[in-house]
């Protein structure tokens, strides 16, 4: 019997895992909006806090100001990112030229011949085809953007009448509290993550666009952005974050000086603010296993590429909140859970 329903899950997970993954053109937008949703109303309800308007702020006027000021903040970010990505494009042939400079600087610095193998293996692949490509998949992150605001725009507008629903669906006071209740704990606990995420995500793209401007490196704001987009990527976020600009300051200016400028410096900034700041800040609020956490990013990063990655963390803290609420997957929540306590 055991051995029948352990077949089953697994029949069950596996169709799961290929719808994922066969529909992730459909699914990416929808969830790529429901979290936007969740940052929406966190700055909806942090404006209601403010006395001036607790009692003078309908929700629809609330949803309406959270809405315009957050698709202006992305309006901004995508003109300035894609002007950016303009001026990258052109200075291709430049940067191209820097390629065997900072491979004979490499060389002589390090007496390797690292890089003079790699060409030989790569055969004719060359710097400025693996840039236009990079430049390439952050350009079609943009396509979804309008649909991903029309599928915003409806869960705004349904978001007035969902309560009314729940009640129909729930007609048993009882049953009716628990589902209010597991709503809840997600509103609050991906809520606050994306929101408190935002805000550090920001704070580090922020201030390392200003030694990157310093550095004179170019096209700051859109490797300002590259930080800001990775950062939500746990652990190797950070990393790949610190790199990328480094190793294009050395390509752009041919020596390893302004390198490992950035390197240092950027490094710097996300240790601060990761290991000190978003701690204070966050907390341990997410009660996730940092093993989870890696063994989710993985997952989610084969099903969904860098979007998955992205996501992975909010998508695992839903996971384990209604696991908790059922006895039957209990014991899955406590074994995602940081110290096996449920909150």
């Amino acid at each position: 019997m055991r051995l029948e329903r352990t077949a089953q899950i697994a029949i069950i997970l596996s169709f799961i895992g290929v719808v994922i993954i066969l529909a992730k053109d459909l699914l990416i937008p929808i969830v790529l909006a429901v979290f936007v949703w969740f940052i929406i109303r966190e700055i909806r309800m942090s404006m209601g806090k403010i006395k001036f308007l607790q009692k003078r702020m309908p929700r629809w006027l609330g949803n309406l100001l959270s809405s315009i000021f957050l698709f202006s903040f992305f309006g901004l970010v995508i003109s300035i990112v894609s002007t950016n990505i303009s001026l990258l494009s052109q200075k291709l042939p430049i940067y191209e030229e820097n390629v065997s400079q900072v491979i004979r600087l490499i060389n002589d610095t390090f007496q390797i011949d690292l890089f003079d193998r790699f060409k030989t293996y790569s055969g004719n692949l060359e710097f400025s085809t693996v840039l236009k490509m990079a430049l390439n998949s952050i350009t079609s992150i943009f396509g979804n953007v309008f649909i991903i605001l029309i599928y915003i725009l409806f869960m705004l507008l349904e978001e007035s009448g969902f309560g009314v629903k729940l009640k129909a669906i729930y007609p048993d006071i009882e049953n009716h509290a628990n589902t209010v209740k597991i709503l809840e704990k997600i509103d609050h606990s991906v809520g606050r993550y994306l929101l408190l995420k935002t805000l550090m995500s920001i704070t580090t793209g922020l201030l390392s666009f200003i030694v990157l401007k310093i550095i004179g490196v170019d096209a700051s704001f859109f490797w300002a952005f590259l930080i800001f987009v990775l950062n939500f990527i746990p652990t190797i976020g950070s990393l790949i974050a610190t790199l990328f600009p480094a190793a294009f300051a050395l390509l752009q200016f041919g020596e390893l000086g302004p390198a490992i400028w950035v390197l240092v410096i950027i490094g710097a900034i996300q240790m601060l603010i990761g290991n000190l700041l978003e701690p204070k800040v966050m907390g341990n609020s997410l009660n996730l296993s940092p093993l989870v956490v890696l063994l989710a990013l993985a997952i989610w990063g084969a099903f969904w590429g860098i979007t998955g990655m992205v996501l992975s963390v909010p998508i695992t803290v839903i996971m384990l909140i209604l696991f908790s609420e059922f006895p039957s997957t209990r014991n899955i929540a406590i074994l995602l859970s940081d110290k096996g306590k449920l909150n």
